[in-house]
């Protein structure tokens, strides 16, 4: 007597940990760069460079790259920038971490803000959270089947499962060249750029993965001819391609995540040789967990009629799918300048930025609080500071429905802010608008009996003739004719034949004629 048995290949978050550090750096002007009047608007990005796990601790290498927009000195340019990097390590405890371990970590800027100490130097300030979590790929072991020269009842269970199929980090690389509309000048030096992507979509295909979104792109550009007009540009491209995946099928569930990777934004001749081209180049990590959903019939017990079956059991932790879905939370605020803020002439650029500060299993679904950072750079009524910023951070509140999710199923959310209009109401108010995305992936965590092992051996010659040979069974509640069986070592198909059942429904109260023939058949 032989298990037939299935290989099943999963993944878990073996550990996970938290830490926020502050960053801080005095900066000098360089010395091609004009006088520093006043600071405008900062921005940033977290690159990770290396995570070396070691025992008990995780050391994380990386960089904040940093541009700070600024108003320049009298007589001068009326804008400029200044880019840089502020490099830092962190030694982050993690109980349990080995450097085996595949470890990951994902940063995200929570407060980013430059002061000016004096008109050549500025001081940078970040507070930066970071998440550090341990995967590790394991295999059980299921028995589906069983091989067997002497007669044996079994039962099988079918179990939905989702196994990961696919497991890898690729790259995605955008390139896109846009002419500036005819009544623009050309371009002498690009000042300060963004680049956000939005509706962000990845879709499995076979041998390949779809991905399609919007890429949307502000430049603020110093403009040629002898006044030099600083001038912005503003526009969305939709983008699409595919990944090559081996393996990937259509019906593969993706989990699938992206970040920000190396970004270049540049101005670049067009036929006739003027700078009057935008090019942009961007490349995206992508962080790919494809599952497959199969349902397995599991052998979940045995009983012998002519030999003593004995099985040995484990315990398993297996996953299921549970929900894919995807909601949409509106945010409309109205944003109130400071008594310290110069006016509002003309909206130049707003961006927003989610922030999932609480995520928690409800009734029927996951709780999310977060907020979103926006940030709107505008033109302002005084000549002595003609360009200003205003930062604000707006609650939201969203619960996406999973029914019959419970506390302790698994699941990840990618938020992503879809829509942003910011418009002026008068010169001291702003109006906000948004819709922010979530998507979550939620799988159920199943602790399954498997059987791992069966042996056989000479039925107990005393207990079987303990038992009667023939017996009139009264059926009590919770039996089946399974348990039965197994009782007096009797097939359930004799016991059914025995009283001419067409099914395996019984009933509390029903009369059932057990026969024990020598041969232990039924």
């Amino acid at each position: 007597m032989e298990l037939m048995k299935k290989n099943i290949h999963m993944d878990r978050t073996r550990l996970s940990t938290g830490m926020q550090i502050s960053l801080e750096d005095d900066r000098n002007i360089p010395d091609v760069k004009p006088d520093v009047s006043a600071l405008v608007y900062e921005q940033g990005q977290i690159k990770i460079d290396e995570v070396k796990p070691v025992n008990e601790h995780v050391t994380v290498k990386g960089r904040l790259l940093f541009t700070v927009l600024y108003q320049a000195g009298e007589g001068e340019v009326a804008l400029a920038s200044v880019t840089g990097e502020i490099p830092f390590e962190e030694q982050i405890f993690m109980e349990g971490v080995t450097p085996a371990d595949n470890v990951e970590v994902t940063a995200r800027i929570e407060d980013l803000r430059a002061n000016m100490i004096n008109s050549r130097k500025i001081n940078l300030q970040a507070v930066v959270n970071l998440h550090v979590k341990s995967e590790e790929l394991y295999d059980e072991e299921a028995a589906t089947d069983i091989y067997q020269n002497e007669p044996i009842e079994y039962r099988r269970q079918p179990v939905d499962l989702a196994q990961l199929a696919i497991r890898k980090n690729d790259i995605f690389r955008l390139k896109e060249e846009i002419p500036l509309p005819s009544n623009y000048p050309n371009v002498f030096e690009i000042i300060f750029s963004t680049v956000t992507l939005n509706d962000v979509e990845f879709k499995t295909l076979d041998e390949k993965i779809s991905i399609q979104g919007d890429m949307h792109i502000f430049v603020l550009y110093e403009g040629e001819g002898e006044e030099q007009p600083v001038r912005t540009f503003e526009t969305v491209i939709p983008f699409s391609g595919v990944l090559e995946c081996y393996g990937c099928t259509e019906s593969m569930i993706p989990d699938i995540r992206y970040e920000t990777g190396h970004l270049e934004i540049d101005a670049k001749p067009d036929f006739d040789g003027e700078e009057r081209m935008i090019g942009v180049e961007m490349v995206l990590d992508i962080i790919m967990r494809l599952y497959e959903e199969e349902r397995v019939e599991m052998l979940t017990d045995v009983y012998g009629v002519t030999n003593d079956v004995d099985t040995h059991v484990r315990t398993a932790e297996l996953k299921q799918l549970l929900a894919r879905n995807a909601g949409k939370c509106k945010i409309a605020e109205h944003i109130k300048m400071e008594d310290s803020d110069p006016k509002v002439l003309q909206i130049l650029h707003a961006e927003g930025n989610v922030e999932m500060d609480e995520c928690q299993v409800a009734d029927d679904g996951i709780s999310v609080n977060g907020s979103v950072l926006v940030k709107v750079l505008y033109v302002t009524g005084d000549d002595n500071r003609p360009y200003g910023s205003i930062r604000r951070q707006l609650p939201f509140s969203y619960t996406l429905e999973v029914p019959g999710i419970r506390g302790d199923d698994m699941y990840t959310i990618q938020p992503e802010l879809e829509q942003l209009a910011v418009t002026m109401l008068d010169s001291e108010e702003l109006d906000v608008k948004g819709v922010v995305g979530l998507k979550a992936v939620v799988f159920r965590k199943l602790i399954q009996e498997i059987i791992d092992q069966i042996t056989v051996g000479e039925l107990d010659t005393n207990l079987l003739n303990e038992l009667p040979g023939i017996v009139v069974y009264v059926v009590q509640p919770g039996d089946s004719l399974w348990k039965i069986g197994k009782k007096y070592y009797v097939s359930v198909d004799a016991i059914k034949e025995m009283n001419n059942l067409t099914s395996d429904e019984i009933r509390p109260g029903d009369k059932l004629l057990i026969v024990k023939y020598p041969n232990g058949d039924g």
